[in-house]
This record gives C-alpha cells, sequence and structure tokens, in this order.
C-alpha cells in the first residue's frame, strides 16, 4: 500500500488524472489524499469534481480537503460572491466548466461534495490541511480555526502542536526547486503547491505528489489544452 498526496488541481482535470492513472498508476489498496482548491483559475472545474467523486465509486482509497476556492464557489453558490470569487475572467471559466450563468445554479451534487469536506486530516505520522495553521494558539483552538487552515500563507512551524506530526499542504504556489529542497531535507512542514494551473511559468506548472512513507516527491507537467489563465 503506497500513500500518496497531492493538491491545488485548480480545474486541470487531464494533468490530475494522468498524474493518478500513469505516474501514480494507484491502485484499490493505495490511499490519496487531495488537499483543496479543485475549482477556479484552470479550465475544468465541473471534470475535476465529477473525477474525483467517481474514483471511490470505482473503488479507490481517496480522501479530500476543503480549500479556500471551494469554499469560496460554496459562499457565491449561497449569493455571497461579494466575499471574495477571483478575477470576472477566472469566473467565467469555472462557470462554463459547469454550463451555467451563475454560481447558484451549479447542480446540488456537486455542492453538496463540496460542503462535506473536512478541513483537516490526520495520518499516521503527519497531519494534512489546505493552507496551515495558526502555530500561536493553543493546540485545540488552533484546530477550529478555519480561517487560518483555508487561507494562511505563512507560519512557524510547530511540531509539539501536532503531536510530533509533520505537516503537508498546499494554497501558496511555490517553485518546484524549493519543494524539493523541503523534501529533500525531511522538512517538517512540507507545501506542495507547485502551481500546475500557472502553465506558462517555467519555475512552476507542475501538479506535485508526494509519497507520505517512501517521502519521494512525483512531478507531473501541465498537459491542459489551451486556456486563457495561465501565468501568475
Amino acid at each position: 500500500m503506497a500513500r500518496y498526496v497531492t493538491t491545488d488541481l485548480h480545474g486541470c482535470r487531464l494533468t490530475f488524472q494522468h498524474l493518478v492513472e500513469h505516474r501514480l498508476k494507484l491502485r484499490p489498496q493505495d490511499e490519496l489524499y487531495v488537499l483543496g482548491d479543485y475549482v477556479n483559475k484552470g479550465p475544468d472545474s465541473r471534470g475535476i469534481l465529477d473525477y474525483l467523486m467517481q474514483l471511490p465509486q470505482r473503488g479507490y482509497r481517496v480522501h479530500c480537503l476543503r480549500g479556500n476556492h471551494d469554499q469560496e464557489l460554496l459562499d457565491a453558490a449561497q449569493c455571497r460572491a461579494h466575499l471574495s470569487w477571483a478575477s470576472a475572467a477566472d469566473r467565467q471559466l469555472t462557470l462554463n466548466s459547469f454550463g451555467v450563468e451563475k454560481p447558484e445554479d451549479i447542480p446540488t451534487a456537486y455542492l453538496r461534495w463540496l460542503h462535506e469536506l473536512p478541513y483537516q486530516l490526520e495520518v499516521p505520522g503527519w497531519v494534512l490541511v489546505h493552507a496551515g495553521f495558526d502555530f500561536r494558539l493553543p493546540p485545540p483552538e488552533m484546530r477550529q480555526d478555519w480561517h487560518t487552515m483555508l487561507n494562511t500563507k505563512q507560519f512557524v512551524f510547530d511540531a509539539s502542536r501536532l503531536g510530533g506530526r509533520r505537516l503537508v499542504h498546499g494554497h501558496v504556489p511555490t517553485a518546484v526547486v524549493e519543494v524539493q529542497k523541503r523534501v529533500a531535507n525531511h522538512a517538517g512542514a512540507i507545501g506542495l503547491d507547485t502551481g500546475c494551473v500557472y502553465r506558462h511559468n517555467p519555475e512552476l506548472r507542475h501538479l506535485a505528489a508526494f509519497n507520505l512513507d517512501t517521502e519521494e516527491l512525483i512531478l507531473q507537467p501541465n498537459i491542459e489544452a489551451d486556456y486563457p489563465i495561465g501565468v501568475r
């Protein structure tokens, strides 16, 4: 059995599917953890959700967390788009993928699936979250601070507040070479967002997967067809 983590798919369905089926060669006995941000920015938000929802039906063990973009889509669908929902072009890509004109018209099955996503997961040796934690807080409060878990862009890692476990997160696009360095150094906190959706940024444009047991880093280049948002 292998345990893999990946994150920040952002509508890059072809890239994610290739990673799962041809690079990881995922088997039913393996575990795949996905740390959020399935929608927005990329070309096929609906396709990503369809694929993620189908994998367990096909016998695969897939565990998904909530990301800030997933939360923003939920907010928009509840007519709270004023809170935060990316650029106009970004919104249009997402709505087009669902074949709707307004976020509140997105089919209920997708919104229900997103609504049920947890904010964090603990697995042997590791804690998984989309963005990170406010390690200044007492552990019980830290683990209830949903806003930070979805949105923080910097934190000072403290393994003692995670029961000695290491942390894997996404959220902040990070150059591939920097992620490789942190993996090689067995860092206590590893950010896996290598900016797959930003296909014109040579230092990014990869979907990263991390083997929790061997600590191997697998990098899949963006293979999507042309789409208008692709530079950070």
